[in-house]
C-alpha cells in the first residue's frame, strides 16, 4: 500500500466552491429520482471521481458497455480547480464535507440514515435546482455523465466501486496518501 505523504493539504483544500456544489447536486439529483439514495459517501466519492475526470469516465463506461457520446472538454479537465487526492480508500475530495453540508445546509439535499450508511437525496427544491442547472449549457456534460453513471452503476455499492475503480485503474493504487490524481 502507498505510504501517506508528508505534505500537509492547504486549508483551501477543505473549502467547498459553488462549482462542487452544484456537481454533486446533479450527481445526487440523478441517483436520487424519486424516493430512491445515493448511498453513503464512498459511492458518492467513487462516483463523483469518474464524473470529474471524463478519461476514466470513459474507459469505466466502455468497460461497462454503456455508449456514451457525451462531448468532452479537455481544457475544463486539464484545469479542474480541486482536484481530488489518493485517500485511504481511493479518489477523495477533502471537501466532501463543505460540500454537502452547504447542499443540506440551502435545503438542497437530505441525508436518509441507514444501518450501514448515510444517503443523499435531493429536496423538492434541490431537484428543481438540479433541473435549472441541468438546462444551462455549462453544466449539460456534467448532468449526461452523471445520468449514464447511474445506468452503468445503479445499485452498486460504494465498496464495489471502490474494488472496481481499484482493479481497472492502478494508477489511482499507486499514488501515494494525499497525493492529486
Amino acid at each position: 500500500m502507498p505510504e501517506a505523504s508528508s505534505k500537509p493539504m492547504s486549508r483551501s483544500a477543505f473549502a467547498g466552491t459553488l462549482e462542487g456544489e452544484a456537481r454533486l447536486l446533479l450527481l445526487i439529483d440523478a441517483f436520487s429520482g424519486g424516493q430512491g439514495t445515493l448511498q453513503g459517501r464512498t459511492k458518492l466519492a467513487k462516483l463523483d471521481f469518474l464524473l470529474r475526470y471524463p478519461k476514466f469516465f470513459e474507459r469505466a463506461m466502455a468497460l461497462r458497455n454503456v455508449p456514451t457520446t457525451v462531448e468532452r472538454d479537455e481544457a475544463a479537465e486539464n484545469s479542474i480547480a480541486q482536484r481530488m487526492v489518493r485517500y485511504r480508500y481511493g479518489p477523495w475530495d477533502p471537501a466532501y464535507y463543505a460540500l454537502l453540508g452547504a447542499l443540506v445546509g440551502r435545503g438542497l439535499i437530505t441525508t436518509i440514515p441507514d444501518r450501514n450508511h448515510l444517503g443523499f437525496r435531493v429536496t423538492e427544491r434541490g431537484h428543481e435546482v438540479a433541473t435549472e442547472l441541468a438546462e444551462a449549457e455549462a453544466w449539460l456534460a456534467v448532468t449526461q455523465r452523471a445520468k449514464l453513471l447511474k445506468r452503468a452503476f445503479p445499485s452498486q455499492t460504494g465498496s464495489f466501486l471502490k474494488r472496481w475503480i481499484y482493479d481497472r485503474f492502478p494508477e489511482v493504487t499507486q499514488a501515494s496518501w494525499g497525493e492529486q490524481l
